[in-house]
C-alpha cells in the first residue's frame, strides 16, 4: 500500500490559488535554480512547467528569468501591457514566500539609461539613437502625446523600429510606468522631426513632472450621479436590427473627464430574439449583474457608471475610472460568480477624454 500511496502523493496538485501556486515552486525551486544558473534547457525544464502551472490561475501570466548575481535568481512576471492583468501580477508577486537564491518581481522593472542597449538582428536602440518631442494639443491638455525619433529609421523596417522602441521604453522607464503615463506615442525618423528634439534620457523627467501635474490638478476629484439626467437612444444597425441605449448624458458633458481615464467596458453575449434582443430572464438577470457592479463600483469611490447598449445578442456596459485595478477583480470575480448563466467578458483601457463615448452625444 505504501507504494500506491506514494504514487498517489506524486500526482499534480491542481493549482487553484496563489498559494498552491508558490508551495508547487517551492518544492521545484531547487531544480529551476539549477537549470538556471547552469544554463540548461530552460525552455523544456522550467519556463514550460512554470507556463502550465501559471495558465491553471489564469490567462495572461508573461514571465523572463535569469541569475542576478552568481548564487540569486530572478523570476519577474508581467502582464506584458494588457491592464487587466496587472493587478494579478502584482498580486502573485506580493503573495510569495521568502525563498533562499530567489528574488520575485512584479513587472518589468526601470532601469538606468545606460544599461538600456536593445538588439533586434541588426537594429540597435540606445540612448545614442533615441530622442523625443512632445505633442501639446491645447483642447487636451492632460494628454501626453509624444513622438519618438530613431536615427537610422527606414519605412521598409517601421513595424520591427516601432516594437524595438516599445522594449526599449518598456526597460527604460518600466513596464508600469511605459504602459500607463504615456497616452499616445509615435515612432519617426529624425528628418521628420517637426521640432527640436529632446535627449531621450531626460523622458523620464519629463513624464513625472507631467504626472505629478495631473495628480495634483485632480487630487480627491469625486463624482456624485444620484441626480445625473439620462438620455434614452436608439439607432438601427446595417443588418436593420435595433440598438438601444441609455447614457447618463450629464456625465458625458462634465469638464474633468480626465480624473477618471481608465475605461471599463463589459460586454455580455446572449441568444437574441428575431430583432437581437435578450429575452425577458436574461434581461432581468443582465440588469441584476449590472446592479451588482455598481454595488462594488461605486461613484464616490471613483467608478462612474456611463451607461449601456444593447443590440444583436450584445449588451455593453461601460464604467469610467479613477483605477484600472478594483474594476479588474471586481470584474474577474462577477465573470466566476455568472459563468454558468451569462457569457461575460471585459477589456480596459485609457481614454482620458472618453472619445470612445462620443457616438452617445446628440451633437457628434
Amino acid at each position: 500500500m505504501g507504494i500506491f500511496r506514494n504514487l498517489l502523493g506524486a500526482k499534480d496538485t491542481p493549482i487553484k490559488s496563489n498559494e498552491d501556486f508558490w508551495i508547487w515552486f517551492q518544492n521545484n525551486e531547487k531544480n529551476f535554480l539549477k537549470v538556471i544558473k547552469n544554463q540548461g534547457n530552460i525552455e523544456r525544464d522550467f519556463f514550460n512547467k512554470l507556463s502550465s502551472k501559471l495558465n491553471q490561475l489564469r490567462d495572461g501570466y508573461w514571465f523572463l528569468a535569469g541569475m542576478c548575481d552568481n548564487n540569486t535568481a530572478e523570476l519577474i512576471l508581467t502582464a506584458d501591457g494588457v491592464y487587466k492583468n496587472i493587478v494579478f501580477v502584482e498580486d502573485l508577486v506580493n503573495s510569495a514566500p521568502k525563498i533562499d537564491n530567489w528574488k520575485f518581481s512584479a513587472l518589468k522593472p526601470a532601469l538606468d539609461i545606460k544599461d538600456v542597449n536593445i538588439s533586434m538582428g541588426d537594429l540597435k536602440f540606445s540612448q545614442e539613437n533615441l530622442s523625443f518631442y512632445s505633442n501639446d494639443n491645447s483642447g487636451l491638455p492632460d494628454e501626453i502625446d509624444i513622438t519618438i525619433t530613431y536615427a537610422d529609421y527606414t519605412e521598409d523596417l517601421k513595424e520591427p523600429i516601432t516594437n524595438g522602441v516599445y522594449i526599449f521604453m518598456d526597460n527604460y522607464l518600466g513596464e508600469l510606468n511605459s504602459v500607463t503615463t504615456i497616452d499616445n506615442m509615435k515612432v519617426i525618423g529624425q528628418v521628420e522631426a517637426e521640432k527640436e528634439l529632446i535627449p531621450i534620457e531626460k523622458l523620464k523627467d519629463y513624464l513625472n513632472w507631467r504626472q505629478k501635474e495631473f495628480i495634483e490638478k485632480y487630487e480627491g476629484t469625486r463624482y456624485n450621479t444620484e441626480n445625473d439626467s439620462y438620455n434614452s437612444l436608439e439607432a438601427t444597425l446595417n443588418n436593420g436590427k435595433p440598438l438601444l441605449a441609455i447614457v447618463n448624458s450629464t456625465l458625458l458633458d462634465w469638464d474633468s473627464k480626465a480624473s477618471h481615464p481608465w475605461i471599463l467596458t463589459i460586454e455580455i453575449k446572449y441568444k437574441g430574439n428575431e430583432n437581437g434582443m435578450p429575452d425577458k430572464e436574461t434581461y432581468e438577470l443582465m440588469n441584476i449583474f449590472e446592479d451588482n457592479i455598481m454595488l462594488e463600483l461605486k461613484d464616490s469611490e471613483g467608478y462612474l457608471s456611463i451607461g449601456r447598449q444593447t443590440a444583436d445578442g450584445s449588451r455593453e456596459i461601460y464604467f469610467a475610472c479613477k483605477d484600472f485595478r478594483l474594476p479588474s477583480k471586481v470584474l474577474t470575480k462577477n465573470q466566476l460568480d455568472y459563468r454558468n448563466r451569462l457569457n461575460i467578458d471585459y477589456d480596459i483601457y485609457k481614454d482620458k477624454y472618453w472619445k470612445s463615448f462620443d457616438r452617445f452625444k446628440p451633437d457628434i
